[in-house]
């Protein structure tokens, strides 16, 4: 049964996450929003496309002014400026104008890629996202953060542009490969822990049938994790204070992700921010030796790595600085007060950061300890 949950932005809604286990009510959704006289042009990678490419084009053919469909190569490596002006290409060869609307349908890199092109695209034309990845529905299809990497610095060119509508088909994660469903997984644990003890513990007691991918416990389970995203979001649409704490373990994440020229999976590289973010808040008494262990422990039953080898802690201490979340010189570093409760502390040291960088490296030394 399709479940919907209203985001607002200066109080008045803004938009829908509608959580359903299919594309049957796709079109319902857009003909609300007046597309029956809208050129739609669906934006998706070629991985997708294979998928639900077609099915997707074929709901909204006939139904709208016109229907066509954008496709780009699979990878981060193509979430740059050059997509983005590829796109531009496309939509002006078919005479799109700012009352057309352009479908983000896939993961991160085609939301993030998409929405910053719906962004510009002549100052800005409407877009929806209709996120494929696990993710992309808990995390980066929600809150209006656009963008592409850019010399290989993650999102370092956004803007922010609310989307009309999430459109979250749940069912599409079954077609995951395995390592890519558990990657998204660190985002929902991330919420939980920043914000929601109860959600965090009910993750715990849920964890067989997440890991089976059970459709009615994986709906409750995004629409918890996307009402903890949404109180954050409609507090502070622009990330002037308190939405930094969605960040809580991506800036020692985002500098392991470029680290390993992204050979790791962004989830995988929050999971281990987190228990980095995790040891410091440890080691300032602020969580205690018990619920330090029990969080890094947690993130092991869904497959995500606690412990990373191969890595400079230097370099990775050196990529934090260069983090877009720098402040006056200062990083805005997500610590935990207690599980469920994060703040944002700008006083944490370069000696604690590399502190925990060498909890979660796994050196030779220890291979052979």
């Amino acid at each position: 049964m399709a479940e919907r949950l209203p985001i607002t932005y200066h109080k008045e809604t803004c938009y829908d996450i509608v959580f359903t286990q299919s594309f049957e009510t796709l079109w319902e959704e857009l003909a609300v929003l007046g597309c029956e006289n809208r050129r739609l042009c669906i934006v998706t990678d070629s991985r997708v496309n294979e998928l639900y490419g077609e099915e997707v084009l074929h709901i909204l053919t006939g139904k709208c002014c016109k229907a066509v469909k954008y496709v780009f190569p699979n990878g981060e490596e193509h979430k740059t400026l050059d997509t983005v002006k590829e796109i531009y290409k496309y939509l002006i060869a078919e005479g799109f104008d700012r009352k057309d609307m352009l479908l983000a349908l896939g993961g991160g890199v085609v939301g993030d890629t998409t929405g910053y092109a719906a962004a510009t695209y002549l100052r800005g034309i409407d877009y929806i996202q209709i996120p494929t990845t696990l993710l992309a529905q808990a995390d980066s299809s929600i809150g209006g953060k656009t963008g592409v990497d850019f010399d290989g610095y993650k999102n370092m060119v956004g803007a922010f542009k609310m989307p009309r509508l999430v459109y979250m088909n749940l069912s599409v994660l079954h077609t995951l490969e395995d390592r890519q469903y558990f990657s998204g997984f660190a985002e929902v644990m991330k919420n939980g822990l920043i914000k929601d003890a109860m959600f965090y513990e009910w993750l715990i007691e849920k964890m067989y049938e997440i890991c089976e991918r059970d459709l009615d416990v994986l709906q409750e389970m995004l629409h918890r994790s996307c009402t903890v995203k949404k109180l954050v979001v409609e507090k502070d649409p622009t990330e002037q204070g308190e939405r930094a704490l969605l960040n809580f373990g991506h800036t020692i994440g985002h500098a392991i992700e470029k680290a390993k020229g992204f050979t790791l999976y962004h989830g995988e590289c929050v999971a281990l921010g987190c228990v980095a973010a995790a040891y410091i808040s440890w080691k300032r008494e602020m969580l205690t030796m018990e619920e330090y262990y029990e969080i890094r422990d947690m993130f092991v039953p869904f497959y995500l790595p606690i412990s990373v080898d191969e890595i400079n802690p230097s370099e990775i201490l050196r990529l934090t600085k260069s983090d877009k979340k720098m402040e006056a010189g200062k990083i805005k570093f997500v610590l935990l007060n207690k599980i469920g409760k994060a703040v944002i502390d700008t006083t944490v040291t370069d000696e604690e950061i590399l502190a925990a960088i060498n909890e979660i490296h796994f050196s030779d030394e220890d291979a052979h300890a």
